[in-house]
């Protein structure tokens, strides 16, 4: 099998002469490419007006491999014979390589060009390609295959860096520009004495514009091409044949697939899903396009409405972004009934729900990756499954759950960046044994799985989101916000603390907080305090904490001075005696399962007044705004005080 690279195109932001003469500091010999023993020049040639420059060389590498090998093979160094076209007038230089030792058993062919930037004229764009066939090797074929290819991709980068080095070098030595070839004139008699026979290795075999191979069809920067720059800022790092993997197979689409083309991370995914095995990835990633267009999964985002019950009862949602900027979807699975969901709105509604869910995903990866600056190409799932019951077990239901899993594995591969299943119940064993074989490998590194309340604390939910993002059913605060338009109102309020200790505060800010967008399935109550807001500068404090116990009834009221946005804020007021850990794997949790920890849970009301209202009386408390929410052990509060005289505690 012919194994081939293909680089995308690198970019030098040096004029393209200036490139030439770092280029030439290459010969004869190379101490900073250690391989590269030295050349010899075997012919050389110049056009009549000195635009074209060929030179064809002899170069010596040395064979890093292991001694046996090199024994077997009788060999110490292998010679490649490289032919260079430098046009000065086109400013394009080309050129060809191949081997001579071993040709009968082993071919090996190179192809490279350097070329002007088509946006920039002082800049120059290199490509290389190159392909490998063993034939037979003494039935060393396989080792040989992958130590060459080993050893080219090693020194594909370390070409870069060796350019670089001599630019630098001839800058520090004060050539910082080299002027334009410019044509010179040219003498009748000088023009007769070059006329003549050429051999063919001369420059009129490799004038301007003569094939050198299909793979110097490469050598012009259009469009379609992909620089390394952008590789690195958009998709990340890759290793030099992963990149080839990537250029390959969009290459491969673009001549052959009818129809919208993949984007570059989107293809790259499929490749990951396959560990860069291109004829894997080609064929996962067909089978994916013609799904699509069967489907049309294009137009989901579009056209996609779900029914008024699904909106109402399925407990999902997006929920801003992880500790590392991917977004967040939360999946409360324990609190949805399935099975009625299942009788309501039928199977394939379900499908086209989750399909819309991990298009969204990849929308946001991609709006993720724009504004942070770095490729973000997964987003982080919450699955929260406390109230799993056997009730989830319901035969038709797990097998529309295995239908799903099979449809997103096989088209969103490598979507999901990490998945945290928090509150695993005694059940939760019985549905992974069920599931777990339809999940691929790759997918099932990335779970974690918490059981009871060990997400809570060092290890748990807080290595993985910041604490602002954690909803408040998890451990995260529990925040109301009012806003007042008049200078003198009056804020009442009423809450019971049916477990645990929380710890009440109210603030005071002139503009409404924003961490970001309000997302579709948050809660009004969800986190509202910008994290990058500064106690005393952004917002103040307007009532001391006041700590309250559980069986506690709290009452209430602060009479506001300034308008803008008053915050009551609820939080837990310490953690659980225990340290709380996360379960490294899924084997681990099947046999470590219990029942879940304490939270804290609390009934609040609140109502605002006109001041000329209020009269101290809550009797108006009866037509309040009310809320219910669930704050774990998890959260703890270092606030100190005492509170406003103007709430009463009874018990």
């Amino acid at each position: 099998m012919v194994q081939r690279y293909q680089s995308p195109v690198r970019v030098y932001k040096y004029p393209f002469e200036l490139v030439m003469a770092a280029y030439e500091k290459r010969f004869p010999t190379c101490p900073q490419i250690p391989v590269f023993l030295g050349s010899e020049v075997l012919r050389e040639s110049r056009s009549p007006d000195g635009a074209v420059h060929v030179v064809e060389r002899s170069c010596r590498l040395r064979v890093d491999a292991p001694r046996l090998l090199r024994k077997i093979a009788g060999v110490e160094h292998v010679v490649f014979v490289q032919t260079n076209v430098l046009n000065w007038k086109e400013r394009t230089l080309l050129i060809e390589a191949h081997n001579e030792t071993f040709a009968n058993r082993v071919v090996v062919n190179e192809h490279c060009s350097y070329t002007v930037h088509p946006e920039n004229e002082d800049w120059t764009c290199f490509e290389q390609s190159a392909s490998l066939d063993i034939r037979s090797f003494f039935g060393f074929e396989n080792a040989l295959e992958k130590i060459a290819m080993k050893q080219y991709t090693a020194n594909v980068k370390r070409g870069k860096e060796v350019i670089e080095h001599y630019l630098n070098e001839l800058i520090s030595q004060g050539t910082s520009h080299i002027p334009r070839w410019t044509p010179a004139p040219v003498r009748e008699e000088d023009a007769r004495s070059q006329a003549g026979p050429r051999d063919p290795g001369s420059l009129e075999a490799h004038r301007p514009g003569s094939t050198l191979g299909p793979a110097l069809e490469v050598v012009s920067m259009d469009g379609d091409k992909l620089d390394a720059d952008y590789i690195e800022r958009c998709l990340g790092h890759l290793t030099p044949m992963q990149e080839s993997c990537l250029i390959q197979l969009r290459h491969w689409l673009q001549e052959t697939h009818k129809g919208k083309i993949p984007k570059d991370e989107h293809i790259l995914r499929f490749l990951r899903a396959r560990d860069f095995h291109l004829d894997k990835a080609r064929e996962m990633l067909c089978q994916s396009l013609s799904w699509r267009k069967q489907h049309q999964v294009d137009l989901l985002l579009q056209t996609w409405q779900p029914p008024a019950l699904l909106e109402e009862f399925y407990a999902g949602g997006w929920h801003y972004q992880d500790i590392d900027g991917r977004p967040l979807y939360i999946l409360r699975l324990g609190q949805m009934d399935t099975k009625g969901l299942m009788k309501a709105v039928g199977e394939e509604v379900l499908l086209r729900h989750v399909l819309s869910v991990n298009e969204e995903g990849q929308k946001r990866c991609e709006g993720s990756t724009r504004q942070l600056g770095r490729p973000i190409s997964s987003w982080t799932c919450l699955l929260d499954l406390e109230g799993l019951n056997m009730r989830h077990l319901w035969r038709p239901g797990v097998k529309a759950l295995l239908r799903m899993i099979e449809v997103v594995e096989d088209n969103y591969p490598e979507t999901l960046g990490r998945l945290l299943i928090v509150r695993a119940p005694r059940v939760f064993p019985v549905l992974w044994t069920l599931i777990s074989p339809f999940i691929n490998e790759n997918t099932r590194r990335k779970f974690l799985i918490y059981s009871g309340s060990n997400y809570q604390g060092p290890g748990g939910l807080v290595d993985y989101l910041d604490r602002e993002v954690i909803p408040d059913f998890l451990g995260g605060e529990s925040v109301v916000a009012v806003e007042i338009l008049e200078g003198e109102s009056v804020i009442t309020w009423d809450f019971d603390i049916l477990r645990g200790d929380v710890v009440f505060s109210l603030y005071h800010a002139k503009k409404v907080p924003r961490p970001g967008a309000r997302e579709p399935g948050t809660r009004a109550s969800g986190q509202l305090i910008d994290k990058g807001w500064v106690l005393g500068r952004d917002y103040s404090r307007v009532e001391a904490p006041l700590v309250c116990r559980e069986g506690e009834s709290i009452q209430g009221s602060h009479v506001t001075r300034w308008p803008g946005v008053y915050l009551l804020q609820w939080q837990m007021h310490s953690p659980p005696g225990s340290v709380a850990c996360s379960l490294p794997g899924v084997d681990d949790v099947l046999t470590a399962l219990h029942s879940p920890g304490p939270k804290c849970k609390l009934l609040y009301y609140y109502e605002v007044l006109a001041s000329e209202d209020f009269r101290g009386s809550m009797s108006s408390l009866e037509s309040c705004t009310s809320g219910f929410s669930q704050l774990s052990a998890a959260t703890s509060s270092s606030s100190s005080g005492q509170s406003h005289n103007s709430s009463l505690v009874s018990r």
